[in-house]
């Protein structure tokens, strides 16, 4: 077992490794094999409160800090991801069952993020707008905003906590991190342990583990965090956006998804289908941007089908450490019980199971159905997990009907002989992001990332991290004397 399992297994707060004073532990544990990784003592509402005093007490100096100074820290960070990589793709797979493909899939976009958190620290700029009024210069300052709150979820939990962590540090802010339970150590303990280990001063980074069990909503409603960046369900998301539209905080929500996966009449098939598979499937199918859909035109549908279905049968579901594995565990049973549900629920429904995929704990095998109902809710929903839905029309009309009638808007993808027309079909879908000719799980740090409806509010990667961990502030200067009318 690693080692991050032992050492890691507490808060981290104001620069102090501690066991939480909560009443009960959170059990870590193995989703393959029911391993118990770590048992850890629960953080209380009065160790969120001290995380945050923290925090607002070493952001102030650290905004004060040289930028070129602070981009020294997140150089370190990323040669510590580098040598430690092996160590934290053990961990990944441990921790939340994701395999060897996937773990270097998630530590190869960690480090990116990392790449560019060290030139983030160098980029706001303020301005120097005309004033109407003689005598008088107005400057315009972008600052960070204090402290932000980061709430990251089970299924990229290194890339996730670090994609909202590296950039609101290096903007200047102080940090609270909330991991989600299933995923303490990589998505928590082990992203303060790499900024430790960079020479972040105390207090910038605390990480609490701990459960809305025994917090309710402090870690929302506290006083000192201005922004509260929320990567998870949009039920959850809902309840985030609430809380702080009535405390006046600003929140950063990156949301649930129904992608859609569109397979136009001059596609290439063999490509397509590829994109296809993995676009559902990887990591379990547990990924906000997977493709629940996949809409195929009617003329080529029988050789789609036949093509996709041959390749889903072809993928091994097992234990996620052997390189061979493309399937590993979902996150627990209760999501493995929800994705049998999804399943009975739609052959009750009247869908055909193309491949009907057993379940062995939380080993979910794929599954392909097709001929659900057009009204059916499961069309409409997000089904984390490797249930793949195909669905048949007729011309490019129907299909943006059929991808738009979902309340999300987060990712999804076309594929067309024509990229001006796969270009034309994308501007007609309601997401925040669409690929041509490509799959619809996509994430790279300067390209604006979020969605629309249900799928989030905001952006974040590359300047948009502005927009979300920084604010502006208007100073004037009056060089002569103004006139006043009393």
């Amino acid at each position: 077992m690693s080692p991050y399992f032992t050492d890691l297994a507490q808060q981290y707060i104001d620069g102090e490794w501690r066991p939480g004073t909560g009443s009960w532990d959170i059990i870590d544990f193995n989703p393959y094999d029911d391993e118990k990784l770590a048992s850890i003592t629960i953080a209380t509402v009065d160790e969120v409160d001290q995380a945050y005093r923290a925090a607002a007490r070493a952001q102030k100096a650290w905004a004060a800090t040289n930028p070129y100074a602070r981009r020294a820290v997140f150089e370190k960070a990323l040669r510590l991801v580098e040598e430690r990589e092996e160590e934290i793709s053990e961990a990944i797979v441990a921790e939340l069952g994701g395999t060897r493909l996937k773990a270097a899939f998630e530590l190869h976009l960690a480090k990116e993020f990392l790449r560019e958190a060290v030139h983030l620290a160098l980029r706001p700029e303020g301005r120097i707008i005309p004033s109407p009024v003689d005598g008088k210069e107005n400057r315009v300052y972008r600052v960070p905003v204090g402290v932000v709150g980061v709430i990251s979820p089970f299924n990229f939990p290194f890339l996730l906590s670090l994609k909202s962590v590296a950039p609101a540090l290096a903007l200047g802010n102080a940090v609270v991190l909330k991991p989600h339970q299933n995923t303490p150590i990589v998505g928590g303990s082990l992203v303060a342990k790499i900024f430790e280990d960079a020479g972040l001063p105390g207090g910038l980074l605390n990480v609490v583990i701990t459960d809305i069990a025994e917090i309710g909503d402090a870690f929302l409603e506290h006083p000192v965090p201005k922004v509260i960046s929320f990567t998870g369900s949009d039920k959850v998301g809902r309840h985030v956006a609430t809380v702080c539209a009535s405390l006046f905080k600003r929140s950063v929500l990156e949301l649930g998804g129904n992608s859609a996966l569109v397979v136009l009449d001059d596609a290439d098939l063999d490509y397509a289908v590829d994109a296809a598979v993995f676009s559902r499937y990887v990591h379990q199918g547990q990924v906000c941007m997977a493709a629940n859909r996949v809409l195929v035109d009617r003329s080529v549908a029988d050789a789609f089908t036949e093509k996709f279905v041959a390749k889903v049968r072809s993928l091994k579901t097992g234990d996620p450490s052997d390189p061979e594995t493309v399937i590993g565990p979902v996150i627990n049973s209760q999501q493995a019980d929800a994705l049998t549900g999804v399943v009975e629920q739609a052959l009750a429904e009247g869908a055909t199971a193309l491949v009907h995929g057993n379940r062995t704990d939380n080993l979910v095998e794929p599954s392909v159905l097709t001929g659900l109902p057009a009204d059916s809710a499961l069309l409409r929903q997000e089904v984390f997990g490797p249930v793949a839905f195909l669905v048949p029309f007729d011309g490019e009309e129907e299909a943006v009907r059929i991808v738009n009638d979902s309340p999300y808007g987060l990712s999804g993808a076309v594929h067309t002989g024509d990229i001006e027309r796969g270009v034309n079909f994308a501007k007609r879908i309601d997401t925040g992001m669409f690929h041509v000719n490509d799959g619809t799980v996509h994430d790279e740090p300067i390209v604006p990332f979020g969605g629309e409806k249900h799928s989030g509010i905001g952006r974040l990667n590359g300047d948009t991290m502005l927009d979300a961990f920084t604010t502006v502030k208007w100073i004037s200067v009056q060089h002569g004397r103004s006139g006043f009318p009393f």
